[in-house]
């Protein structure tokens, strides 16, 4: 046993030792774009932290009117500060924003429309990872709520304006772990049978589905969309998972930073000439493979029509 310890701490000084030659190995694309957007408007969910905090820098570095919309108002409030300050740029904004709620999610939209005449670019980036089994405010899983539902019905209520600034993007964060998902229509809530992990994973399927179907619809409005896998980032998202945590301190080395994790929604965000690649999937700033459930239309047509049915909404 002391034997093995040794092994293990042996292994563990040297994988930190040279832990910054490993980052950079593992560190992938790059948003190399110089193009600056002033008087760009932008809205990123979940950018009080994590990925989406660093996404909302860079844009605000490159003079976009950035808005922050999370749910934890005191730490938007924060992290806006600290990005007005380093990109002196002051309008980076935040505003309220539950995706756990669709009363949160019709207020933040009224508001938001309300406020802005222009909508450039939205970034569908706050999400949960792991939870235990919950349900939102509407009756929803947690996954499926959050992750997809609830950026599914925020798309719809801002696609107009996005529409009348094209061109405009859309942007949405998913996963390589859309692989291991699937569309369990007889289940979609988990109630017969629910595994925090798979149900995160089919939540980051939904999200690509969601990306095709919703490339399809907007065709030739000017309106663009792009699925994006940041990679495995060091970010908060893994809280639920006491595991998770611990194998994230451990092999720390090997993950992306956030500043890295965001360069690939950054690049679908502002890299030019992509127009013809909407509704495709991306990871390391390039073109990537998605799964065949992800590229699947019937089961795209039906997520998106029972999303409807579900958010009571109808979206032609």
């Amino acid at each position: 046993m002391l034997m093995i310890l040794g092994l293990l701490t042996s292994f563990l000084s040297v994988l930190y030792l040279t832990a910054p030659s490993i980052r950079k190995f593992f560190a992938g694309g790059v948003c190399r774009t110089s193009v600056q957007i002033p008087g760009k408007v932008v809205v990123i969910t979940g950018a009080n932290t994590g990925i989406g905090k660093e996404t909302a820098r860079e844009l605000a570095r490159r003079g976009a009117r950035v808005y922050i919309a999370c749910r934890d108002v005191l730490k938007g409030e924060s992290a806006a500060s600290e990005i007005r300050a380093d990109t002196k740029n002051s309008q980076v904004l935040v505003r309220k924003l539950d995706l756990s709620d669709t009363k949160s999610i019709r207020a933040f939209a009224e508001g938001f429309l309300e406020e802005e005449k222009k909508l450039h670019i939205l970034i569908n980036n706050a999400g949960v990872m792991m939870c235990p089994y919950s349900k939102t405010a509407d009756g929803f899983e947690a996954h499926l709520g959050v992750n997809h539902l609830g950026h599914f019905l925020l798309t719809y209520l801002l696609l107009g304006r996005l529409k009348e600034s094209a061109p405009a993007r859309v942007v949405n964060l998913s996963s390589v772990v859309h692989l291991g998902g699937k569309i369990r229509f007889h289940d979609l809530q988990g109630e017969k049978r629910y595994c925090r992990g798979f149900a995160y994973c089919h939540s980051k399927l939904a999200n690509v589905l969601f990306t095709r179907e919703l490339a399809k619809r907007i065709q030739g409005t000017g309106v663009t969309t792009y699925a994006v896998h940041p990679g495995v980032v060091m970010s908060e998202i893994v809280r639920h998972s006491f595991l998770l945590c611990l194998l994230w301190r451990l092999f720390s080395p090997f993950f992306k930073s956030t500043r890295q994790g965001a360069q690939t929604s950054l690049y679908c965000a502002l890299e030019e000439g992509l127009e013809p690649l909407s509704g495709k999937y991306f990871s390391d700033c390039k073109r990537t493979w998605v799964s065949p459930r992800a590229r699947n239309k019937k089961t795209a047509e039906r997520l998106w029509n029972v999303s409807c049915e579900l958010l009571g909404i109808q979206w032609e």
